[in-house]
């Protein structure tokens, strides 16, 4: 006889990624990111004076790879130029393009790189928050740099006061060196691409952007070897909180449920039960399998009989007590199972 599927018992599944969810959470996220750095923007000598205490600190342990890099992209244009293009543009493009790659091809592994990228840039913020710091290229002249963003501001769109375009510096935080998140994404876009991408091309833009995207922001004096630094750490210590994050979202996402439906579990505990049909007493019957090893679960067929019924036998009964000669067939007793 062909089984067939009791309504109810069929597998729940995972629920499937939207763009028209995802778009407006990142967006979210990123409109808080740069409302967080346009309104804190701290006192300009204590991020001096952060800026200071860092290039100091760097010295000491000679990790000054800024002033070579900023001489080097200062003096040669076909350097500097292209560097001024990928600080003021690449993590606009390379940044959404990994997570529309990953959401279309890889939307398994999404969900967790989506909120790693979130919780980390969240983070970052935090940092831009409790400790202003002043770029390399906002420093004095005595101390060596030069802004290059504002040298060759007449190749591209960007003006003297930032990376932002041209007479809107003033609506970002100049002194929001500490961490590097330019540093942070482009870790976190060449490890989804080194790990998920299947072609050699791939891998070598996994390692490449992110290393030069370093090589960038301390060239174009916008940042600090520690900056770049932090920026990577940021991220490590995003990766660690993803797994928890996403599973605090799955709880709200549960409690949320729970009022407008009962049981926001996600499990498929309350379908099974919900369409089981009910028996003659009007007792839901059990579902098909539990607490019981016998496949057919209690339905049997008697000689002569086409559609098998439902028989629970009690104990010490040696016969159905309601049996009749219509379940035994043409005229004969029907015996006991």
């Amino acid at each position: 006889m062909p089984q067939t599927e009791t309504p109810g018992t069929e597998v729940v599944p995972r629920t499937r990624l939207r763009w028209w969810t995802e778009l407006p959470l990142i967006l979210l996220v990123y409109g808080c990111y740069e409302a967080g750095r346009l309104l804190v923007r701290g006192d300009v000598s204590s991020a001096v004076d952060h800026g200071l205490a860092i290039l100091r600190i760097e010295k000491v342990l000679h990790l000054n790879a800024e002033h070579p890099l900023n001489r080097l992209f200062t003096r040669e244009a076909w350097l500097g130029v292209p560097a001024d293009f990928w600080y003021a543009s690449l993590h606009y493009v390379v940044t959404p393009a990994v997570l529309i790659w990953l959401f279309r091809s890889r939307a398994e592994i999404y969900r967790v790189a989506r909120t790693w990228l979130m919780t980390s840039t969240m983070i970052g913020l935090i940092g831009f928050t409790l400790l202003p710091t002043c770029p390399p290229r906002l420093l004095s002249p005595g101390h060596g740099f030069v802004d290059t963003m504002a040298q060759y501001s007449s190749y591209g769109w960007w003006g003297a006061d930032a990376s932002a375009p041209r007479g809107m510096g003033g609506m970002t935080n100049q002194y929001a060196a500490m961490p590097s998140l330019h540093v942070g994404w482009a870790l976190w876009c060449g490890v989804m691409v080194w790990r998920h991408s299947r072609t050699r091309a791939g891998k070598v833009f996994g390692v490449a952007y992110p290393l030069l995207t370093a090589l960038v922001v301390m060239g174009t004096a916008n940042h600090y070897f520690l900056d770049a630094v932090a920026g990577a750490a940021v991220m490590g210590v995003g990766l660690l909180l993803a797994p928890h994050v996403v599973r605090a979202f799955a709880l709200l996402q549960a409690r949320v449920g729970l009022g407008a439906t009962g049981d926001a579990s996600g499990d498929a505990t309350a379908d099974v039960t919900a369409d089981v049909p009910a028996d003659a007493t009007g007792r839901a019957a059990e579902p098909v399998g539990a607490g019981s090893p016998i496949v057919s679960a209690g339905c049997q067929t008697s000689a002569g009989e086409r559609i098998p019924r439902q028989r629970e036998p009690r104990p010490g009964a040696a016969a159905e007590p309601d049996a009749s000669a219509a379940d035994a067939g043409e005229g004969a007793p029907a015996a006991a199972r």
